[in-house]
């Protein structure tokens, strides 16, 4: 009998491994031929493993109650494949447990044809023809935030991408440089070996990855360049280096020939729009030339904030940053301008401030007032924590309000209203930080943390504060290019 159940075991695990390997080229081919990205539940399949594909239908069944199986999902995949569709992003799994629910439902389920009903749920893409060309991105800067944005638009490298990674922008020149940079995106201590193939090319002063072209340019000033001269035009500029805030110093990039527009990877002052994708990217105009995406942990907790004070109402409240220590600290102890900062960041919890609590209200001027904010540097290298104390307008005995039904309402948020892309979800007890390193959302609720007592409600809010923040610019980039993802469903 043991020998009998091992070898179902191993028969239904070949399985799921052959259809999660029939998969990956499907998957590859309408991102890199059509900009169509393959989601399973909100986790992009896109350069993902057949072993990464298996573990994705089977988070599905904390969400939908019940398992999908590969078997199940391949159909709409394959069909999917066939069809001529415009840049978008579909979740073959909410697809897919929709289809089966209306079969089993339906009293002529075995006629309840799937090319039509993919034909009705896709009817926003389908045939429509994509012209909308390439958009040339710039990095000006390339720290920690730099890096990964490379490696994310390098990711998605393809004849129908529409962001295209032309050139860096860094201090230096010495000798060595250019072979340290393409270490440094080669290599990464936190986020581990870079996916794919990277050379340099000397004689031009460039990098090679996974057939992306991507020019190094040296300079100290924006002023300095002509980016026309390495045949970029019209080009977004992401700026990471934090040099310049506001709007003057941020226009000296305009001042350079090819350049369209800045985006700046931390918070903008002045009269610059702050814009935490999701809750407030459709406050992005076409003439819009300067941009902040304000910062990791704005960009954290706003989307959660914005669901709850929708659903129930926020009087007021105080968020906690619990974060992992930057550059700005010191490795051993050293004078530094700004209070504690000095103390040695691998060896000191550190209290410091932080603006996030009041820049919220830049995103979602609903909140203005309302939130007090502080935070604490901790010897991590990556993936923060905010912890949201809130006040909300409820009443728990009317409302029904307590800990399940707020995190039923947060999973709900997480998979299906507008913020699918920013909030994520998690049910795990045993989740910690180094877990939630390269997740792809702003936030991951931690439902298991979930504290509410009458109408207070404690969250625990985890963020990966360098990739999810990529993530997160990389949306805002999309949309200054004019480029329309639409999600189905």
């Amino acid at each position: 009998m043991n020998q009998q159940f091992e070898q179902v075991l191993t028969s239904s695990w070949q399985e799921r491994q052959d259809f999660a390997e029939r998969m990956l080229p499907l998957i590859g081919s309408l991102y890199r031929n059509h900009a169509v990205e393959i989601m399973l539940y909100g986790r992009t399949l896109l350069n993902a493993s057949a072993i990464d594909i298996i573990k994705a239908h089977r988070s599905v069944r904390l969400f939908a109650g019940e398992k999908l199986r590969l078997r199940e999902s391949w159909p709409l995949l394959e069909a999917v494949s066939k069809m001529q569709l415009s840049n978008c992003e579909i979740d073959i799994g909410k697809l897919a447990v929709e289809f089966y629910a209306q079969q089993s439902t339906s009293p002529n389920s075995d006629c309840l044809d799937l090319d039509a009903f993919l034909r009705k749920a896709l009817q926003q893409v389908l045939d429509k023809d994509d012209v909308q060309a390439p958009k040339d991105v710039v990095l000006y800067g390339f720290g920690r935030i730099g890096r990964l944005l490379a490696r994310l638009m390098i990711e998605r490298q393809g004849q129908a991408n529409k962001l295209r990674l032309r050139a860096i922008v860094v201090r230096g020149g010495r000798e060595g440089d250019l072979e340290k940079r393409a270490s440094l995106l080669r290599r990464d201590s936190v986020h581990g070996p870079f996916n794919g193939s990277i050379t340099v090319d000397t004689q031009r002063n460039a990098i090679k990855a996974n057939g992306s072209y991507i020019q190094v340019i040296y300079a100290n000033h924006p002023s300095e360049l002509d980016y026309t001269k390495y045949g970029i035009s019209d080009a977004i500029v992401v700026d990471n280096t934090g040099m310049w805030r506001d709007r003057d110093g941020l226009s000296e990039h305009l001042k350079a020939k090819g350049v369209a527009k800045v985006l700046l990877t931390a918070p903008g002052k002045g009269d610059i729009k702050n814009i935490v994708h999701g809750v407030n990217h459709g406050d992005i105009d076409s003439t819009d030339t300067i941009l902040s995406a304000a910062s990791c942990t704005t960009n954290a907790i706003t989307p959660v904030l914005q669901a709850l004070d929708k659903r129930y109402g926020i009087e007021n409240g105080h968020v906690e940053t619990v974060h992992s220590f930057t550059n700005d600290q010191h490795l051993i102890d050293n004078y530094h301008k700004a209070d504690r900062r000095g103390r040695a960041a691998p060896l000191n919890m550190v209290i410091t401030e932080t603006g996030a609590a009041k820049a919220v209200s830049k995103a979602y001027p609903a909140l203005e007032g309302k939130l007090t904010g502080n935070a604490i540097r901790v010897p991590t290298p990556n993936v923060s924590m905010a912890i949201l104390n809130l006040n909300l307008s409820v009443n728990d005995a009317q409302d029904r309000f307590n800990k399940d039904s707020l995190n039923e309402f947060l999973r709900d948020a997480s998979l299906f209203s507008e913020l699918q892309h920013q909030i994520d979800y998690t049910a795990s007890k045993e989740i910690v930080s180094s877990d939630l390193v390269g997740t792809r959302a702003a936030a991951v609720v931690d439902s298991q943390a979930t504290i509410v007592a009458g109408n207070r409600a404690t969250l625990y809010v985890w963020y990966d504060n360098e990739f999810g923040y990529s993530c997160q610019v990389l949306r805002v980039v999309r949309d200054m290019a004019g480029v329309n993802m639409l999600s189905v469903p």
